[in-house]
């Protein structure tokens, strides 16, 4: 397999990288040159693709089996990219979000999609994400949509796991948000770029939401797994959800991965994702990715963070006046 990247030198598309070589598939990663790390057998392309003459000037007349794309950008840069590979790929794939779905209503892949535009220079993600879907599925109406949600695993640049693992390590008591044993939904980087591999292979296509079933994780799980293989001094405080709305906690930012199970996340990380299960997606184990992430950290050191998303963790003052709490 001939294999098109467009990014590849971060997270996800690290991911996709380094199981395509596992493979022995051909790649080709398309990227501005300005993160480095991709392995010597990848051929290396540079452009910012937000420029379309840069764009088509670096893919040239080159043709591929398959493409994947992560871009989480303005729709029409995706959208840009996908008809200038028209005719060049054989299959496309696009790494997508839960987010697409209409808030509270999101029960599956047949659940309704917010409304997006795919020639919009940004809106806000969830816009964004549908609308790149929009304008790959013109070109390629048989894509392969990967509509991920909570994504965790080593190299992540969000900084969500990485926060608890240093938080933990640092020992000492610690917040533990809501019920202990609230079920989490969340795929490991790893899995999805496989499965995504996997779809592109056998001619999958159509949308699928790329994550675990709810509970493969808890609360709990997660953070238990944090202590463990940090071998912290670390005492899990569990904090119940009406004593941190009181204080004025922001779930998903401040207590990264989790958010209330009642009001308006009444609902969130408890889709069905049978469908993805039934095409072949398996999640390892939580404790296996926060070992994996630990180690990672340990040899590397974190990820620059994201400038397009929020700083993730509980602020020090805020976690003291919920621990000194009676």
């Amino acid at each position: 397999m001939e294999l098109l990247v467009l990014g590849g030198t971060r997270f996800v598309g690290r991911a996709v990288v380094a199981d395509a070589l596992a493979r022995g598939w051909s790649v080709t990663a398309l990227h501005r040159g300005v993160t480095p790390g991709l392995p010597d057998a990848v051929r290396a392309l540079h452009a910012d693709r937000t420029d379309e003459a840069a764009l088509a000037a670096a893919l040239g007349d080159r043709r591929f089996d398959a493409v994947v794309d992560t871009w989480a950008g303005a729709p029409v840069v995706a959208t840009t990219a996908a008809r200038l590979l028209q005719g060049r790929a054989e299959r496309f794939g696009y790494v997508s979000s839960s987010s697409v779905y209409v808030w509270g209503e999101h029960v599956d892949e047949d659940s309704p999609l917010v409304e997006a535009d795919p020639s919009s220079a940004g809106t806000d993600y969830a816009a964004d994400k549908r609308g790149a879907e929009l304008g790959v599925l013109d070109t390629f109406p048989d894509a392969l949509l990967a509509r991920a949600g909570l994504i965790l695993g080593p190299f992540e640049d969000i900084g969500r796991l990485p926060w608890w693992l240093t938080r933990i390590a640092a020992g000492g008591r610690v917040v533990a948000p809501g019920r202990p044993e609230r079920p989490l939904q969340h795929v490991d980087v790893r899995d999805l770029a496989h499965w995504l591999l996997d779809g592109l292979a056998s001619g999958r296509a159509g949308p699928f939401d790329t994550i675990s079933r709810s509970g493969h994780a808890t609360t709990a799980s997660l953070l238990e797994a944090c202590v463990a293989v940090t071998g912290a001094d670390a005492e899990l405080v569990w904090v119940g959800e009406e004593q941190l709305a009181a204080a004025g906690v922001e779930p998903w930012t401040q207590l990264p991965c989790w958010v209330p199970e009642t009001g308006e996340y009444a609902g969130f990380l408890e889709s069905d994702t049978a469908r993805a299960a039934a095409a072949g997606l398996v999640c390892r184990p939580v404790r296996d990715t926060v070992a994996d992430t630990w180690a990672w950290l340990q040899e590397r050191g974190p990820t620059a963070q994201r400038p397009d998303r929020p700083v993730h963790g509980l602020p020090a003052e805020l976690e003291q006046q919920l621990l000194a709490a009676p």
